[in-house]
């Protein structure tokens, strides 16, 4: 976007009051006289109103240069809000992804949380040190699956709101009321999640199963 110019618009300078031109004395009696003195006063004040006709013209001219550097100010300003409403679109988009990293930390510190205690109590029952260890094997499973469901729903709750914002913005884009130049790129937050995901489907396969990769 072109910045426009700095324009500096000159006002006329004001017009010095000149006084109407006195009503001349004639002579009623001399009557040529008389039609050349009125005649003469007739001219100076067509001279007169053609000098405040040149005032207004210019003061008209230089409302109307104001009208377009307002209009030019106007469209710059549109122009800059469109492309601001633009960027809007891209820093809610990252505010969605920052959520979602958020879910991902504490669906990974669950999913992480609940594998340990499983496996520290599988071992320690296979080791024979304890007997029963069903309980906190149970606890380990259920951290795990819950870790697991937030994950789910982050997932669920990012790509509903991600359609919406990207039919917002092509509805916008649409209404000439943003450029929508820059896309949308893959979100690697997202991929990330649903690698996550797997991950966790896998490793719960695996405890309740006893298959899998983790086993």
């Amino acid at each position: 976007m072109s910045k426009l110019p700095k324009t500096v618009l000159q006002r006329p300078a004001r017009l010095p009051e000149t006084p109407v031109p006195p009503i001349p004395k004639v002579d009623e009696t001399k009557s040529d006289v008389a039609s050349v003195q009125y005649s003469a006063y007739r001219t100076g004040l067509s001279n007169h109103r053609t000098g405040l006709s040149e005032h207004r013209t210019s003061l008209s001219e230089f409302r109307t240069d104001l009208s377009t550097h307002r209009t030019d100010l106007s469209t710059e300003r549109t122009e800059m809000s469109m492309r601001r409403t633009g960027m809007s679109f891209q820093r809610t988009r990252m505010s969605a992804d920052r959520t979602l990293m958020s879910v991902i930390r504490t669906s990974l510190s669950l999913i992480s949380f609940g594998f340990t205690i499983f496996q520290v109590f599988q071992k320690l029952r296979d080791a024979g040190t304890l007997a029963h260890a069903a309980a906190p094997r149970n606890f380990g499973i259920t951290l795990v699956g819950l870790g697991i469901a937030m994950l789910v729903l982050g997932i669920i709750y990012h790509l509903q709101f991600m359609v919406g914002l990207r039919r917002e913005r092509h509805a916008m884009a649409t209404e000439g009321l943003i450029h929508a130049e820059s896309g949308f790129p893959p979100s690697m937050t997202l991929i990330t999640a649903f690698i996550l995901l797997l991950v966790g489907i896998a490793a719960i396969l695996s405890m309740v199963f006893q298959i899998g990769p983790f086993f």
